[in-house]
């Protein structure tokens, strides 16, 4: 099988139509229908189901593009270990972690890395679900769970915990609470239910009630960090990660005695990047970092 028609057929398995597959190889349409159909006829069999509304994969097309997507993805990852210096951290690296960790923590933070270890670029992939560290869709995560894969390597970060605040003009307006029951009479702020990053995200929907009775919101966002601004704004009171509120200065914590759920962060890798000079000095910046906060 010719490498480079496997190329196209990845990035037309992967896209769902030979014009976006095109785009993204910097090839004409033409010439993408032209070279899966010569890899069709060499293997004498249909890989794509060609419909209006775009291309499926047959089974036999299915069964390639898994083996394919695998191989092209330990390429990248050799090509990755090869090109990095034997003596300094060098080259690209893919780090994921969810929406709000990534912009509110991470990237404020990133300038001193970089200055420090200059032949490294980082790409920062945001996404509140996980990416596929085995597929290559990222080199390293920065994760709110520990990953459920067997064959990744985790490095337990930090132990995360929430904080219950709202701003002094909306305590003005609605009083104080002074437990957990008086919530009842507060306006919420709270993620909701979409793709949350953090199990039990809506704890403070239910904090002081019987269990399945959940309070409702006045707003529900799902980026922390809208909420630190929606309750910076005086809108309503809410609980955000402590990583976020820890150096506002503008926020009144509220009912420190009140339970809260812990968030374990890890740092995970796949086991082939172990001796990755970029992963280490990435490791240990956060590591360093991260015991800043205390």
């Amino acid at each position: 099988m010719d490498w480079d028609k496997l190329r196209v057929f990845h990035a037309v398995a992967e896209a769902g139509s030979f014009t976006h597959a095109g785009e993204s190889l910097n090839l004409s349409q033409s010439a993408v229908s032209r070279q899966i159909s010569a890899l069709e006829e060499a293997l004498a069999v249909p890989l794509f189901h060609r419909h209006a509304r775009g291309l499926i994969l047959t089974e036999q097309g299915e069964t390639l593009n898994r083996t394919v997507r695998d191989v092209f993805a330990k390429l990248a990852m050799t090509e990755a270990l090869l090109t990095e210096s034997k003596e300094k951290p060098a080259g690209r690296l893919k780090v994921t972690t969810t929406v709000g960790f990534g912009s509110s923590w991470l990237a404020p933070r990133l300038q001193s890395f970089l200055e420090a270890y200059p032949e490294v670029s980082i790409s920062l992939l945001l996404d509140d679900g996980d990416l596929d560290l085995a597929m290559r869709e990222a080199d390293v995560a920065i994760r709110m769970h520990a990953p459920k894969q067997p064959d990744l390597v985790q490095r337990h970060l930090m132990t995360m915990q929430y904080v219950i605040c709202a701003s002094p003009d909306y305590l003005k307006k609605h009083g104080v609470p002074q437990r957990a029951e008086d919530l009842d009479a507060h306006k919420l702020i709270l993620f909701g239910s979409h793709h949350p990053p953090v199990e039990d995200i809506n704890w403070l929907a239910e904090a002081g009630r019987r269990p399945g009775s959940p309070r409702r919101a006045l707003l529900e966002c799902n980026n922390v960090h809208a909420m630190l601004l929606a309750i910076r704004s005086g809108l309503g009171l809410g609980a955000l990660p402590d990583y976020l509120v820890a150096a506002d200065d503008g926020l009144v914590h509220l009912l420190e005695d009140v339970k809260a759920p812990k968030v374990d962060v890890f740092f995970v890798y796949p086991e082939e990047l172990r001796n990755s000079k970029r992963v280490a000095v990435f490791r240990d910046f956060l590591l360093a970092r991260l015991a800043e906060r205390h």
